[in-house]
């Protein structure tokens, strides 16, 4: 099921991202998109959307586009839930719905040779997402980082448009200097 809302923004983002060849260009055309889909939420987003888990941040997914090229989750987080420290491999576009989503980056300050040991990372700055934000990324440089909320604030939901279905990533071991590619869950719509 989907609403007049949701259907305007997946054909917008479409033509927009079909008239970019960047991914910088592309989340430039999006970012004003998604802030009025985040106004617009409550018209689209179902029961189903909102499913969460004990076990872990919850990614349900809306839209994905027949060609892959295109893909809208709605993530939950339960307070104390993080991700990994993790980067995407494509551009996206984030906004908040419900609650503060915090982020906390990592900053490469190894060479990028294309390996998946020897990588050194440090922390880098943060930034708390309240409801109505948004904010973007893209795959270069790595836009390396950990999402959650902490144990001591309420729920937060959050919509997930990203240049792919995302359907993995790249986590990284801070310690062990090591990143490896796995594959993420997600419920269907």
């Amino acid at each position: 099921m989907t609403s007049d809302v949701l259907d305007s923004f997946i054909n917008q983002a479409t033509a927009r991202c079909d008239l970019q060849s960047e991914p910088d260009d592309c989340v430039l055309a999006l970012a004003p998109l998604m802030l009025d889909l985040i106004v617009h939420a409550s018209t689209f987003l179902r029961p189903h959307h909102y499913l969460s888990s004990d076990a872990g941040y919850t990614r349900n997914l809306i839209y994905e586009a027949p060609n892959k090229a295109l893909s809208l989750y709605a993530l939950v987080w339960l307070p104390g839930q993080w991700t990994p420290v993790h980067d995407h491999g494509s551009w996206g576009v984030v906004g908040v719905v419900e609650g503060v989503l915090e982020e906390r980056a990592y900053v490469r300050v190894s060479p990028d040779r294309g390996a998946d040991k020897e990588i050194d990372l440090v922390r880098g700055g943060i930034v708390l997402l309240r409801s109505g934000s948004v904010t973007s990324f893209v795959p270069n440089p790595d836009h390396i980082h950990v999402t959650g909320v902490p144990t001591e604030r309420p729920r937060a939901v959050s919509l997930h448009l990203y240049g792919r279905t995302m359907n993995d990533f790249n986590v990284y071991d801070v310690e062990a200097r090591t990143r490896r590619r796995i594959t993420v869950p997600h419920n269907e719509s």
